[in-house]
């Protein structure tokens, strides 16, 4: 009797890291929302906040490739902790200290911790997984993220209104320390380190680009965030322009996120039983096929609606690009490889915000549907081409 009990409740050490996203990810979604907004306050200028943004996207990418000497000789579990830390100070800063200089130093700075909080967490969520739970698990932590960005604009939306942004930033603070308090009293240690240290971090992109899969799986992870473009950059406008109140692009986005937080954590149990190259392709191609059935759409409730229904596509393809991808690296290259695969995210967002630029410079909106359905089946062909791996053949 007491052997069943245990078997079907462990608090495992998952669970607790998925507790611990989900806390520190409700600051991260408060002050996202608000954090464009911050800034045109003090430069008064959409442009010099685009500008502004781009730089502190290039840290990080930068960042991604110099931490990598420190990620390997450094306790996982110490660095997540230090970036906990370093986020709720530059919160606090930014709510009690307005100034300009403080925001593109601090700034600056929580762009370089950043990128080492994504790495750390990452690393230690893939210590914790035995080899045929990496695609469940990561599938499980997403859920949990999602549901934080159900949370965080609403609870930003409501403080900024009622109390202002620097109040915003001081809940962003008290989540973060929350989030550092129950990591440490769960005791998550990971103090795997490497005993042969990476001294010319620079050389290490071509190393990584070397192997065919892994330069596969980063274009594939760069297409979700060339898709997410579209849907947090592009579609808001798109809606103010078509006449619609602000109020529908909260519920438009409240919206995206259903499907991710129903069927992310069942598509990481799918591709674990029945392998990544299916669940990739299926997941591009009917982005595909919905980009393509938006552009004849001209009733942008429709047009909304299609695209609240790509999400569960994307559901297909979000979390199981890096569960492939960790499944790809050998223990021995998470601390060298992982932060490098980061990239893709900037890389694909940028890419995806450059061409929409110039598509809208000559043609109507609903040709950036065309752009997408393109990239997209594109990207369905390159995922035929990967490996296929099912981790449920794994000891």
């Amino acid at each position: 009797m007491h052997n069943i009990k245990k078997r079907h409740f462990i608090f495992t050490q998952v669970n607790r890291l998925a507790i611990i996203t989900f806390i520190s990810s409700i600051s991260m979604a408060a002050v996202g929302t608000i954090w464009a907004i911050y800034l045109e306050s003090f430069f008064k200028n959409e442009s010099y906040v685009g500008f502004l943004l781009t730089f502190f996207t290039i840290v990080a990418m930068v960042s991604s490739i110099l931490i990598i000497p420190y990620v390997e000789r450094t306790s996982k579990s110490k660095i997540y902790i230090i970036s906990l830390l370093a986020y709720a100070v530059s919160y606090i800063s930014f709510a009690i200290l307005e100034n300009i200089y403080v925001v593109v130093v601090m700034g600056t700075f929580l762009a370089f911790m950043s990128t080492l909080k994504l790495t750390s967490f990452g690393i230690i969520l893939r210590d914790k997984s035995q080899d045929k739970n990496v695609s469940k698990n990561i599938g499980l932590i997403y859920t949990f993220l999602n549901l934080s960005w159900l949370l965080g604009p609403l609870l930003a939306g409501f403080i900024s209104q009622e109390y202002g942004f620097s109040k915003v930033f001081l809940l962003g603070a008290g989540f973060q320390l929350l989030a550092f308090i129950l990591f440490t009293s769960f005791r998550i240690k990971d103090n795997r380190v490497e005993k042969k240290i990476d001294k010319n971090p620079i050389k290490l992109p071509f190393k990584f680009f070397k192997d065919k899969n892994r330069m596969l799986v980063y274009i594939l992870s760069a297409g979700v965030s060339f898709w997410w473009a579209l849907i947090y950059i592009y579609i808001p406008m798109h809606i103010i322009d078509s006449g619609l109140e602000s109020k529908m692009v909260g519920y438009f986005l409240f919206a995206i996120v259903v499907p991710l937080i129903l069927f992310e954590y069942l598509s990481g149990k799918i591709a674990a039983k029945k392998g990544f190259r299916k669940m990739f392709f299926i997941g591009y191609l009917s982005l595909s096929i919905l980009s393509l059935i938006a552009f004849f759409m001209t009733n942008v409730y429709y047009i909304l609606l299609i695209l609240v229904l790509a999400s569960m596509a994307v559901a297909m393809i979000e979390p199981t690009t890096e569960a492939y991808f960790f499944d790809l690296i050998t223990k021995s290259q998470r601390d060298k490889f992982y932060s490098q695969h980061n990239t893709a995210l900037d890389v694909g967002n940028i890419i995806a915000t450059f061409l929409s630029a110039i598509i809208l410079l000559f043609l109507p909106f609903k040709f950036l549907f065309i752009l997408f359905c393109v990239v997209t089946l594109l990207l369905a062909f390159v995922s035929l081409k990967i490996k296929n791996i099912v981790e449920a053949r794994r000891e």
